[in-house]
């Protein structure tokens, strides 16, 4: 995402995440950590190597990091307003009627036992067993681009019932334990509630196998497409109750039609597809299906439970399903260009803090884009310096 640009055209980009920092900067009690943040979100951007306390510190002139230390765990700032500020950010520039919440979590490795919520647990981000924290997210997706818009913290049950360590960690006594599910339906709920443009939601089958989160999406009226594991979810159809698995095995030749699910990193996705009605009893003008993609070359087949417009069709259903890509995108994205991923801190707040931060820098490099696509000028991603006669373009 680093472009060559014109000195020009930096001086429009540097002064649109000047109108990003005074958006949020009503959020700020006092001018210090209002400057500050500034300082923060730019070293964030900076294309520095690590983007941790003391390098954000380093390269805003600051000799030690106290500074930005303080900024995320202490300094009188609304951390979840700045995060309504954010979403309302990326819709106002990527908002659109079909648009797409996406919900998934990401792991982040960390050393030591005393951060908030970390312990041994599966991180999807490694692939296995680590000793991590785990961020459940939500992304938004419109034909326009693709942000994170917001987040939740999870804390496993060990955790939350050692209430001393909670309370060493920052936790509030007030979370409990609730489910990665449970925790993460508070996120697309702050997104309705406030009005985001959308009419699908799409999650991975840890997700999306939980029938109480895709009941509560059908009382919004959210259409969805979430993955499901075969050999657990049941639907039912007029034979009754029917494992997903063993409706599609009794689908026709005919049934199946190639589509692709999106663009990839080598071209379209293309697959496999086919539907299967589900639900004796639709909702006027709703419907229910089963849907399954299969590889091509392998054969390999994955599983969707839908609900949606009963006029929508099959092509209408993959495209909601390869929208879950852009969550996995926002991930790498924010962890290599916002530093998502690179804190150095332990306690709960200010996990939020640089967690927030990191997704403003990253809603401003996706905005950039998308402005560029609709012939803007080009964004640049500079290695700026807390004032403007201090910054230069290009590390």
């Amino acid at each position: 995402m680093l472009f060559v640009v014109a000195v020009a055209e930096i001086e429009a980009w540097w002064a649109e995440l000047d109108r990003l920092r005074d958006r949020i900067g009503r959020r700020f009690g006092r001018s210090e950590p209002r400057r500050r943040v500034r300082d923060y979100l730019c070293g964030l951007v900076a294309g520095l190597e690590r983007k941790n306390g003391w390098t954000v510190a380093e390269h805003a002139g600051d000799v030690s990091p106290d500074g930005m230390q303080r900024l995320l765990r202490w300094a009188d700032w609304d951390v979840e307003a700045v995060r309504d500020d954010v979403r309302d950010y990326v819709i106002e520039h990527l908002g659109r009627r079909d648009g797409v919440l996406i919900v998934d979590d990401t792991g982040f490795l960390k050393k030591g036992t005393r951060s908030a919520g970390i312990q041994r647990q599966y991180s999807g981000t490694a692939g296995r067993t680590e000793n991590c924290q785990v961020g459940a997210f939500l992304a938004y997706r419109s034909e326009a681009g693709h942000a994170l818009i917001d987040r939740q913290l999870y804390p496993p049950v060990s955790r939350t019932d050692d209430r001393d360590r909670c309370r060493a960690a920052g936790i509030p006594d007030e979370v409990a334990f609730a489910t990665k599910p449970e925790r993460a339906k508070a996120m697309p709920a702050r997104a309705l509630d406030a009005g985001v443009p959308c009419s699908w939601g799409t999650a991975d089958e840890a997700y999306g196998q939980v029938k109480s989160l895709r009941v509560w999406l059908e009382e919004r009226d959210i259409g969805y497409v979430m993955a499901t594991r075969r050999t657990d979810d049941v639907v039912t159809t007029s034979m009754g109750m029917v494992r997903v698995e063993d409706l599609v095995a009794a689908l026709p030749a005919s049934a199946w039609r190639r589509l692709s699910a999106g663009a990839g990193a080598h071209g379209p996705r293309i697959y496999q597809w086919a539907r299967v009605p589900i639900r004796v009893s639709w909702q006027p003008g709703r419907g229910y299906w089963a849907l399954t993609r299969r590889h091509p070359d392998t054969g390999e087949l994955a599983y969707y439970v839908c609900y949606g417009p009963r006029r929508c069709t099959l092509a209408d259903l993959v495209w909601v399903a390869g929208c879950r890509r852009a969550i996995e995108e926002c991930f790498q994205q924010a962890k290599t260009d916002a530093g998502l991923d690179h804190y150095q801190v332990r306690d709960w707040r200010a996990w939020y803090a640089h967690i927030t931060l990191s997704m403003a820098a990253h809603a401003w490099l996706t905005v950039a884009k998308s402005l560029v696509a609709q012939g803007e000028p080009s964004p640049a991603t500079t290695c700026w310096s807390a004032t403007p006669h201090r910054r230069s373009a290009g590390c």
